[in-house]
C-alpha cells in the first residue's frame, strides 16, 4: 500500500471529536489492517514525520501508535531502512466465527472430546430459571433477606481474615456441627460433623465422588426417568450411566441387571426425581443388602425432601444403612436460594478425610464467609423457621395447580404423587408431544419441561410435562395454566385424531427449545 493511499485511509476513518485519542485510533486502524491483510507482511510504513504531515497531526501522536504496534510485534523496525509490517503475521486469517453457517461442524482445531460432544449434544440445561412453571425453583423472594443481611454485617464488621482466604479440607467446622444436628432431627441421618463435606452442590458432589472412587469405566445404576445433571455429570467423569427402571416402589433393577453390579446406584429415594414415588422399605433394604454384598456405593440425592407435605418427612436412606454402603447428598439450593451454590455430603467416616482432601486439591474452595453465615442462621433457628413457611407455601401452592388441571381436565387425569416437592408431574397420553409442547409453552413465556426428556431412550420415554409451582405466586397459578391449556389442548387433539403434529406457531424450530 502506497503511503498516499495508507494517509487517505487514515483521513477517512479518524474521528476528531471523539473521547478516544487519536494516537489510539491509528493503532487500532492499523492493526486491523495488517491483521486483514490489507497491508501484507513485509510492507515499508511511512516515516512518522511523513505522516503526521500527510494526515494533519502532531508526529508525537503517530510516534505513540508506530510505538505500540511495535511493541505488541505487528512492527518491526530497521536502523537505516524504516518500519516494517511484520511477518510473523499469518497471510490467511482463520474466518471468524460469525462467518460461520449456524449448526456448522467446530473446525478441527477446535473439535471437542468424545465426552465433551456427547455432553453438549445431550445437555438439558434451561436458560431459563425463574417464572411459571419453572421446576426445581424455590420462591427466592420469600427469602428472610433482612434477617441475612443482618447477620452477614454482623459477620462483616468482626475481624476474621481466615474467612476471607482459601478454604481448605471438608468446609467450616461450626456449619458442619449444625448441620449434622439438622439432618439427625429432621432427616434421620447419622451422622457427625467430621462425616460432612461442603461442597458446591449436587453436580460438584458427584464429580468428586466419581473421581475418587470411580475408575473409567465403571458404570452407575440411574433411575429411568432420572435427573438428567447427574446422567451427565457422571458420563463426563468417565462412569457409564446404566438406565434402571422405577416402578411404584422405586428403582427396579431386572434380574440380569443384578447379575452385573455397577459401581455406583444412583437414587433419589425420599421422593423419586422426576415421578415423585417414595422408595419402600423392601426396595430399601433389598438395594442396601446388595450394595454390601457387591461392593457397590450407593449415592442418595435427598434434593427436595424438607418439603413433605404429609407427616414427618420421610427417612433417609442413609438413616438405614449398617454398612457404610450410602453417601448421602444434600443441597441447599431448594431450602435457600440456588445462587447460594452450597451443597454437602455425608460420608462414611473412613471416606471423609480422603475426599476432602481431594476437594481442595482438585477445587481449591473458598465461601467460609457465607458457610459462617450460614451457621450463624441454623442455628439462631432461622433456617427451621423458614423451612416451615415455605413448606405451608409449597403445599397450598401445589394445591391450586391440581385444582387447576382437574377444573380443565377432570379429576381422573394422572398427576404425580401429591406428597412433597416443588413440581408435580401432568402425565399425557401415549404419543402426545411434550417436547411440542414445551417449546410452544415458551412463546407464552411459560416453562414445561418435556417429561420424555428425562428418559434414558426414546424407546422407554413416557410423555408429560414437569409444572414448577414452588415460584409461582398463589394469584398468578390458575390464569397461567389457563395459557398453558392453549398449547395442551392442541396435543392432545392430535392424540385424538392421529393426524400430523398441530403447528403452534410458524416462529417454532428446534433452535427454539433451547433445553426447555
Amino acid at each position: 500500500m502506497k503511503e498516499l493511499i495508507l494517509s487517505e485511509c487514515l483521513l477517512q476513518r479518524l474521528e476528531r471529536h471523539t473521547a478516544i485519542p487519536l494516537s489510539r485510533q491509528i493503532y487500532d486502524i492499523l492493526r486491523g489492517l495488517i491483521l486483514d491483510g490489507d497491508v501484507p507482511a513485509g510492507t515499508k510504513l511511512p516515516a512518522t514525520r511523513a505522516l503526521a504531515a500527510d494526515t494533519g497531526l502532531s508526529r508525537n501522536t503517530v510516534l505513540h501508535a508506530y510505538d505500540q504496534l511495535l511493541a505488541e510485534g505487528y512492527l518491526v523496525s530497521a536502523f537505516g531502512s524504516g518500519t516494517f509490517v511484520s511477518d510473523t503475521v499469518p497471510a490467511v486469517q482463520q474466518p471468524p466465527e460469525a462467518d460461520r453457517p449456524p449448526g456448522a461442524a467446530l473446525p478441527p482445531q477446535f473439535a471437542l472430546s468424545r465426552r465433551g460432544s456427547q455432553l453438549v449434544h445431550e445437555a438439558s440445561a434451561s436458560d431459563r430459571q425463574w417464572g411459571a412453571f419453572v421446576p426445581g425453583v424455590p420462591d427466592v423472594s420469600l427469602f428472610p433477606r433482612a434477617v441475612w443481611a443482618r447477620l452477614q454485617g454482623r459477620r462483616w464488621r468482626q475481624s476474621q481474615p481466615e474467612l476471607l482466604t482459601y478454604a481448605h479440607g471438608a468446609g467450616y467446622l461450626p456449619l458442619r456441627r449444625a448441620l449434622a444436628e439438622h439432618l439427625r432431627l429432621s432427616r434421620s441421618v447419622k451422622c457427625e460433623a467430621d462425616q460432612i463435606v461442603l461442597t458446591s452442590g449436587i453436580h460438584q458432589s458427584l464429580s468428586l465422588l466419581a473421581r475418587l472412587l470411580g475408575d473409567h469405566g465403571n458404570t452407575a445404576w440411574m433411575e429411568n426417568p432420572g435427573y438428567w445433571g447427574a446422567r451427565s455429570t457422571l458420563a463426563a467423569c468417565g462412569i457409564t450411566p446404566i438406565p434402571v427402571a422405577v416402578d411404584e416402589e422405586g428403582m427396579a433393577p431386572s434380574a440380569q441387571q443384578l447379575r452385573d453390579p455397577p459401581r455406583f446406584i444412583f437414587v433419589t429415594p425420599s421422593h423419586q426425581y422426576p415421578l415423585g414415588m417414595v422408595m419402600s422399605l423392601a426396595r430399601r433394604r433389598m438395594l442396601l443388602e446388595y450394595a454390601h454384598s457387591r461392593g457397590a456405593w450407593i449415592v442418595e440425592d435427598d434434593y427436595d425432601s424438607e418439603f413433605r407435605f404429609d407427616g414427618r418427612p420421610i427417612a433417609s436412606l442413609q438413616g438405614l444403612d449398617q454398612h457404610d454402603r450410602v453417601l448421602y447428598l444434600g443441597t441447599f439450593s431448594k431450602t435457600l436460594f440456588p445462587g447460594f451454590r452450597l451443597g454437602y455430603m455425608v460420608l462414611p467416616k473412613p471416606l471423609a478425610s480422603h475426599m476432602a482432601t481431594g476437594l481442595s486439591e482438585l477445587y481449591r474452595e473458598g465461601r467460609l464467609m457465607d458457610q459462617a453465615v450460614l451457621a450463624d442462621f441454623i442455628e439462631g433457628g432461622h433456617y427451621a423457621s423458614h423451612i416451615r413457611r415455605m413448606r405451608q407455601r409449597y403445599s397450598a401452592r401445589q394445591a391450586l395447580l391440581r385444582e387447576a388441571i382437574t377444573a380443565r381436565f377432570g379429576a381422573d387425569w394422572p398427576i404425580s404423587t401429591h406428597e412433597a416437592g416443588l413440581h408435580l408431574v401432568m402425565h399425557l397420553p401415549d404419543g402426545a408431544d411434550d417436547l411440542g409442547i414445551a417449546i410452544a409453552a415458551r412463546t407464552l413465556d411459560l416453562h414445561a419441561r418435556p417429561l420424555s426428556r428425562y428418559y434414558a431412550n426414546e424407546r422407554d420415554a413416557r410423555p408429560g410435562v414437569l409444572l414448577g409451582y414452588a415460584c409461582v405466586p398463589e394469584a398468578e397459578i390458575r390464569p397461567s395454566f389457563d395459557r398453558l391449556v392453549q398449547v395442551i389442548t392442541p396435543a392432545l387433539e392430535h392424540v385424538q385424531r392421529s393426524q400430523r403434529p398441530p403447528v403452534y406457531s410458524d416462529k417454532l424450530n428446534a433452535e427454539a427449545w433451547s433445553g426447555a
